[in-house]
């Protein structure tokens, strides 16, 4: 501003001059140096005003092309002003954003560099797939299981799918995550399936995620056969050996002819080969669990059937509409989960059973107030063989885990306020016409 101030002063002062030099030389035409001063200032006036504008321009084309540029994700460009005005201000800042920029751009592209190596180099098998089926991203571990290796990047889902094995197509057919397992006896190799629609870029994505768990699993499933074993070791033992002894010690009556106490050693021995064959039995039931058989089941009526059973008592009205399970198997869960809240110390009439419908979902908690359980018990409650009582199998939670999943559903445990336990099975709500 200052230094079009003073040209502007330049001009006017010398338009004046200009004005009174004439004013002297033609003293009564005024017209004569009116028009003679107009010709000397404005040509000189647009001359020097073009020569200022003209570096200003430049710097506003300057500027729009860098702004193109920006927003073509180039920020390699910066401008220079030499002059010291408000200009020089403008430039200093745009300098600034696109060093911004770039920076950004810098950390961005190392952050897509690590993510791309990782994701490359993760053993799980990863598939981006677009709306019409079409692979827009995959990583080596997609290729070797997929196409030998080869690049997927183009081809159509399900071209790779009718040369993949028929576990896998059958996995991809039944949608949703799980597990499926490739070949066999030594070559047996077990999957999880993961699948995630989101939208990206305004259109619709699928992201395929394929894990091989064979090693995980078979880790975990010797741990599981050796605290199995433990388990029906010690339980074997605890029963073998009494009746062991009871038989020696009968087999020593009958010797010297003293039978009166027979019939409370047979009473013994017939007592714990009962225990024995439930303990037994319970293994063979949660090891043989069916596949679920549902049908349409009235709340009112399965409800009477169970309380014939054991004893708890009701809270709420329940859901009017017919529910749709097996009426056997869930009988069964919630027989484990009253028993187990009989067995906690809970008194008798505090035992409650709440069955409501929850939106698209139905809720069936078993209360009750003994002491709850800590943390710890909490996380390990429903692993199979997990149990605090001295005599338990640690299979009734875990049955009734089995049963819910079976179903859809899943099953949680929380803590009371006041003491006490709540185990809630949540079942999808699924209309009886299905």
């Amino acid at each position: 501003m200052t230094r079009w101030s003073a040209l502007i002063a330049t001009l006017l002062s010398l338009g004046v001059l200009i004005a009174i030099g004439l004013d002297y030389l033609f003293p009564d035409q005024p017209l004569l140096v009116l028009g003679v001063c107009l010709l000397c200032v404005v040509p000189l006036s647009v001359i020097t005003i073009r020569a200022q504008m003209a570096p200003i321009l430049s710097l506003y084309r300057a500027l729009g092309g860098t702004v193109t540029s920006y927003r073509d994700g180039d920020f390699s460009f910066s401008l220079h002003w030499p002059q010291n005005d408000e200009l020089s201000d403008l430039v200093e800042a745009h300098n600034q954003l696109g060093h911004v920029l770039r920076e950004q751009r810098l950390n961005l592209v190392q952050r897509e560099l690590l993510l791309d190596t990782m994701v490359q180099n993760t053993p799980v098998a990863m598939l981006l797939v677009g709306d019409g089926g079409a692979v827009v991203y995959a990583n080596v571990s997609a290729r070797h299981l997929l196409n030998e290796g080869r690049k997927l990047e183009g081809h159509h889902l399900q071209e790779l799918l009718a040369n993949a094995t028929p576990a896998l197509r059958d996995a991809m057919k039944r949608g949703g995550d799980g597990l499926f397992t490739t070949g066999e006896n030594e070559e047996e190799e077990v999957f999880h399936l993961a699948r995630r629609r989101f939208n990206l870029n305004g259109r619709r994505h699928e992201l395929l995620l394929l894990r091989q768990l064979t090693l995980e699993l078979r880790r975990q499933e010797v741990q599981t056969w050796k605290k199995v074993i433990r388990v029906i070791s010690h339980e074997l033992n605890n029963s073998l050996a009494p009746l062991t002894s009871l038989a020696h010690s009968g087999a020593e009556l009958v010797r010297r002819g003293q039978t009166e106490r027979l019939p409370q050693i047979l009473a013994t021995i017939e007592e714990r080969t009962r225990h024995l064959e439930g303990f037994i039995l319970g293994y063979a039931r949660f090891a043989k669990l069916p596949a679920p058989r549902p049908e349409p089941v009235a709340w009112p009526g399965f409800l009477d059937k169970l309380a014939e059973q054991v004893a708890f008592r009701r809270s709420g009205d329940l859901p009017e509409e017919h529910a749709l399970f097996d009426p056997a198997q869930m009988e069964q869960a919630l027989l484990n989960l009253l028993k187990n809240a009989h067995e906690s110390g809970s008194a008798a009439n505090a035992v409650v059973l709440d069955v409501r419908k929850v939106q698209d979902a139905i809720r069936i908690e078993v209360q009750d107030r003994g002491p709850g359980m800590s943390d710890a018990v909490l996380t390990n409650a429903l692993v199979p063989f997990y149990s605090t009582k001295r005599s338990g199998t640690g299979l009734g939670l875990a049955l009734a885990r089995e049963i819910a999943e079976a179903h859809g559903g899943r099953i949680t445990l929380a803590n009371r306020d006041g003491g006490g336990l709540t185990v809630t099975i949540i079942l999808p709500v699924v209309p009886a016409a299905e």
